[in-house]
């Protein structure tokens, strides 16, 4: 399912949040694991809040706040995941 159609889904950006228990479930519940399909949902729920604004809700996202801080904060780790190899 693309980024649009989770945007669509009732709430927003459930399969991606779905997608999340699913990798903890696969790789026993090492987050680490699943780094990738975090950040899917927090990019889900980043559009959601571009497109409808930060007063919309969804059970699927952070509020935008802490959103916004947990994406920097993963997109540093990954800069710097990148930059040791």
């Amino acid at each position: 399912m693309g980024q649009n159609e989770d945007l669509k889904a009732n709430p927003p950006c459930h399969p991606r949040a779905c997608a999340i228990q699913d990798c903890l479930t696969k790789n026993g519940y090492k987050e680490e694991k699943c780094q990738s399909v975090i950040l899917a949902l927090y990019e889900c729920c980043d559009a959601f809040y571009q497109s409808k604004g930060d007063n919309a809700t969804s059970a699927s996202c952070p509020k935008p706040d802490l959103l916004r801080l947990k994406l920097s904060i993963l997109r540093e780790e990954s800069r710097e995941t990148v930059s040791q190899k």
